[in-house]
């Protein structure tokens, strides 16, 4: 995806987000907590500082996955996944950052939850 495309995909996700839960203008690391929520397969229920930057992890994680960088090796006795780095993730600058991550979270909620943003 292009720029642009990535850009206007990604407005669209977050007023979807905005208009279906009724919250604030989610970010990438709003995004990264309900992926990996939605990963983790255990429902919205609380969790500790800790699980939450878990949470987080299983989200990159999975989200890298798509691009070859990391491979699911399994849950733990808590259901809790478990990723192998497979290739170093590339430096990135910061912009070249935020927009790998607003498109595979773009393409995430695309091919994960059959939605077309």
């Amino acid at each position: 995806m292009d720029l642009a495309t990535v850009n206007k995909k990604w407005a669209e996700l977050q007023m979807k987000i905005v208009e279906d839960f009724d919250v604030d203008t989610p970010d990438i690391q709003n995004f990264l907590f309900l992926i990996g929520i939605q990963e983790l397969g255990q429902g919205p229920k609380k969790f500790s500082k800790r699980q939450k930057e878990e949470l987080m992890h299983i989200a990159n994680c999975r989200l890298f996955s798509s691009m070859g960088f990391y491979e699911l090796i399994g849950t733990d006795q808590d259901g809790w996944p478990h990723w192998k780095l497979i290739k170093p993730i590339p430096n990135y600058t910061l912009l070249e950052q935020e927009m790998v991550m607003k498109s595979l979270i773009v393409n995430y909620f695309e091919e994960e939850m059959s939605q077309d943003f």
